[in-house]
């Protein structure tokens, strides 16, 4: 039962996995390719967790996932947990659901351009959402983490094309204006993250020492819209406007947060995002 009621919870938003998501770049990614099989957002039911030590390395994942701070805590260096991004322990598909991104890596990226394995990709997460530290790759805990994302992504064939795979791309049709994204946080976020952003019992901390690094992907402010644009807040995804999701976005990353020594090495062969904050 520790899964079955968020994975019937997924099923309201399934209708709307196949629209909400337009990628571009590698946070943003596309289903524009037609030579490769369009498949469904279908989670597996959490009866297939076999009765074994991989059943219990699955499980083992999901509470690394949803209880980070607590099962993860010696890789951690903030107040986040891993589905404060990846929603609902990733099974949310208008939030970078991990449902099939076993089937997407190995994976060339151009941010340290290099073919990356699924366990590459996590330690990023770790080392720049989370503001921690790598996790060793053969650890119980890397394992579990990527048994739990390998079952997710069970009946999704290698290369097929994920429609909800990362976040539903937005423009801003005018220049941004943190000033008016300060005052929709003060009525519309501040609530659950805090009207100085440090966050509060309800919500994460969206700025300040214990949040993202400034080499987060959520540190751009277009990933930032467009996650905000279509989860937040709370319940109430996609309530504002793309304008005005970039201008929460842009107010919230114009606060200070933690630097990234290693990110001088980010993109040696090009490719940076022109929002990129360094």
């Amino acid at each position: 039962m520790w899964l079955l009621s968020m994975v019937l919870g997924m099923t309201m938003l399934v209708s709307c996995a196949g629209e909400t998501a337009r990628v571009q770049t590698e946070e943003f990614h596309g289903a524009d390719r037609t030579d490769r099989a369009v498949i469904e957002f279908a989670p597996p039911s959490p009866e297939t967790i076999p009765g074994s030590r991989l059943g219990e390395q699955i499980r083992l994942g999901y509470e690394i996932v949803v209880n980070t701070q607590e099962y993860g805590r010696p890789y951690v260096g903030n107040r986040l947990n891993c589905t404060n991004c990846h929603l609902d322990g990733g099974l949310n598909p208008n939030a970078a659901s991990f449902v099939g991104l076993a089937s997407v890596y190995p994976l060339y990226r151009s941010r340290n351009a290099k073919v990356n394995t699924l366990a590459d990709r996590i330690n990023e997460c770790f080392e720049r959402s989370l503001n921690g530290r790598a996790l060793p790759p053969d650890s119980s805990k890397m394992q579990a983490i990527v048994a739990y994302i390998t079952w997710l992504s069970e009946g999704v064939p290698q290369g097929a094309t994920i429609p909800w795979r990362g976040l539903q791309h937005i423009d801003s049709r005018r220049p941004l204006d943190p000033a008016n994204g300060k005052k929709i946080f003060a009525n519309k976020c501040a609530f659950c993250h805090g009207s100085d952003g440090l966050g509060t019992m309800s919500g994460p901390p969206v700025w300040g020492p214990k949040s993202y690094n400034i080499a987060a992907g959520m540190a751009r402010v277009s990933v930032a819209a467009a996650f905000i644009k279509s989860n937040m807040p709370r319940g109430w995804g996609w309530t504002l406007s793309d304008d005005d999701a970039y201008d929460v976005a842009a107010f919230i990353n114009a606060q200070p947060r933690p630097d990234f020594p290693g990110k001088t090495n980010d993109w040696p062969k090009g490719g940076k995002p022109a929002d990129s904050p360094y």
